[in-house]
């Protein structure tokens, strides 16, 4: 068992989860993987059964009945990975958005320079986006700007989704009270982590967009984030 556990959230991933999961184990640094699948259709799951032969004591599944949202899934396997006494937890996408070689840098933020949580930021050192359109660009970039307007954290890229956790955060918030489910999920965790005065620091990374499978993003997801932020800020006023 090692000390970090990277975490794969899964739907229809079948073009990308065998080679993000090598690309993972390659790393000179040793990190064990938790995918949490909602029961793909197209036979993500049944591949990381698969794949669990070869690799039995470093990979695992944790298999959902239903595509539930991004946030629930992340919570389930937070609470795997805290009952199995992992010291640091990480969040990646499955599609090699994240840069498996970035995970080392993610893990020494916390591990060597003493960070409670290190994001793997896009836009701390410029914009440092591959492959999206200008409009997508634009889009997030202005969400994290607006995230961080209304919250006032010091945070470039607040909508992150590639993020390595100190077990003693994920311990202290309210996992429980955790309420967004898609994009904005990533922006309450930080939000929360922030309030409980936890060390965060970002480290750049090039965030290079897809080139297998469908992006899960849609106008639900991006409304939840404009308009939870705002709700999110008002309720932690009125909690302190």
């Amino acid at each position: 068992m090692q000390d970090a556990i990277v975490i794969i959230p899964t739907y229809n991933e079948i073009e990308n989860i065998e080679a993000i999961i090598r690309a993972v184990f390659n790393q000179e640094k040793g990190f064990d993987i938790l995918v949490v699948d909602d029961n793909s259709p197209d036979g993500t799951g049944e591949k990381v059964k698969t794949l669990q032969g070869e690799f039995p004591d470093q990979l695992f599944l944790l298999s959902r009945a239903n595509k539930t949202g991004l946030g629930t899934a992340y919570i389930e396997g937070f609470k795997w990975s805290l009952k199995k006494h992992y010291s640091y937890i990480f969040e990646m996408d499955a599609d090699f958005s994240h840069n498996p070689n970035d995970l080392i840098h993610l893990y020494n933020a916390c591990a060597i320079d003493d960070a409670d949580l290190s994001i793997g930021s896009r836009y701390v050192d410029g914009v440092n986006v591959v492959n999206w359109p200008m409009s997508r660009v634009l889009l997030s970039y202005g969400a994290s700007k607006y995230v961080r307007l209304i919250t006032r954290m010091k945070i470039c890229d607040t909508t992150a989704g590639f993020v390595c956790y100190k077990r003693q955060v994920l311990e202290t918030i309210n996992l429980d009270g955790i309420k967004f489910v898609g994009y904005a999920f990533q922006i309450e965790m930080k939000f929360k982590a922030y309030l409980k005065k936890f060390k965060i620091v970002e480290v750049p990374v090039i965030f290079t967009d897809r080139t297998k499978g469908k992006s899960k993003m849609s106008g639900g997801i991006i409304s939840e984030a404009i308009f939870g932020v705002i709700n999110m800020k008002f309720k932690s006023l009125f909690s302190k």
